[in-house]
C-alpha cells in the first residue's frame, strides 16, 4: 500500500515543475490525482508525462470563485471527495522597485498568490471536513520570511499565505484538517528562468548571462546548488501523509540552508 492510499489530492498550480513533481509522486504513492492550472496544453502534457490512470486534470483560475468550485467538485465527482489540497499556484510578478511597480502588478500578484489561496481553503474545507479531515499545504517560498528586493509584491504575497494558514491551521483543527507552509529557496523551475531573466535587466547589477546568474545564487547556498521540484514535493508529500499527523500550523524550509543564519 502507498502512503497515500484512499487519499484524493488537488494540486493547483499542477502544470509547473513542482506541481508536476508532486503529482507525479502522490500518484505512486496511491492517490487520486486532480491537476489543476490555467493552460489546458500544458496540463494535458503534465498529466500524460506522470503517465498514471489515477492523475486527470481541470482548467481553472485559482482567483475566481465560481473555476475554485469547479474544481473542488471535480474531485468530489470524480473521485469522492478532497482529502488532500495542495496550494501551489503562484507567480513571480515584475521585478521592479517599490516606487515603479504598476499598481495593476500588485494586484494581479496578490490575488493569485493570497486570494487564490484564501478561495481554495473557502471551498476545500468543508469537503475535507465531509471526510473526516485532511491535509493542506500551502506553497509559500523564503521570500515568506525575509525582505526581497525588487519583488515587493511577491514578497508580501507569501509573507500572507503564512499569516492564512496559521488562521486556517486553528480553524481546521476541529474539524481534523492540518495546514501548514512550505517554503523553497530557488528551485529548478519556470519561475526561476523568468526571475533569472529579469535580473539581467536590473541596472548595475552586472551579470552579462543567466548562467551567470545562477552560479551566484547557487553560492548563496550552504549547499552550494538550487533545488529540485523533486526535493519540495517529497516534503508536501511528508506533510500531505498520515505521517505527518501531528504537524500543524508550521513552516517548513526546503531551502538547502539559505535562511539558517538569515533569519
Amino acid at each position: 500500500m502507498g502512503r497515500l492510499s484512499g487519499k484524493v489530492a488537488v494540486i493547483t498550480g499542477g502544470a509547473g515543475g513542482i506541481g508536476r513533481a508532486a503529482g507525479r509522486l502522490f500518484a505512486e504513492e496511491g492517490a487520486q490525482v486532480v491537476l489543476v492550472d490555467l493552460n489546458e496544453e500544458t496540463l494535458n502534457e503534465a498529466v500524460q508525462s506522470i503517465g498514471d490512470e489515477n492523475v486527470s486534470y481541470c482548467v481553472a483560475d485559482t482567483t475566481e470563485p465560481d473555476d475554485v468550485k469547479k474544481f473542488v467538485n471535480e474531485a468530489v465527482n470524480r473521485y469522492g471527495g478532497v482529502d488532500i489540497f495542495i496550494a501551489n499556484a503562484g507567480i513571480e510578478g515584475e521585478m521592479n522597485l517599490i516606487v515603479d511597480t504598476p499598481v495593476e502588478m500588485f494586484d494581479k500578484v496578490m490575488s493569485v498568490n493570497v486570494r487564490g489561496v484564501w478561495l481554495g481553503l473557502k471551498y476545500i474545507m468543508p469537503e475535507m471536513n465531509k471526510r473526516g479531515g485532511g491535509s493542506i499545504v500551502i506553497t509559500s517560498s523564503t521570500a515568506g520570511v525575509r525582505g526581497s528586493p525588487r519583488m515587493s509584491p511577491y514578497s508580501t504575497s507569501k509573507h500572507a499565505v503564512i499569516g492564512l494558514m496559521r488562521s486556517a491551521a486553528m480553524e481546521g483543527s476541529a474539524m481534523g484538517i492540518r495546514v501548514n507552509t512550505v517554503n523553497p529557496a530557488p528551485i529548478q523551475t519556470r519561475m526561476m528562468r523568468s526571475i533569472e531573466s529579469q535580473r539581467l535587466e536590473v541596472p548595475g547589477q552586472g551579470f552579462t548571462s543567466v548562467e551567470e546568474i545562477q552560479e551566484t545564487t547557487a553560492e548563496t547556498s550552504p549547499l552550494k546548488r538550487y533545488g529540485e521540484p523533486e526535493e519540495v514535493a517529497n516534503l508536501m508529500m511528508f506533510l500531505a501523509s498520515d505521517e505527518s499527523s501531528y504537524c500543524n500550523g508550521g513552516v517548513y524550509m526546503v531551502d538547502g540552508g539559505v535562511t539558517a543564519g538569515r533569519l
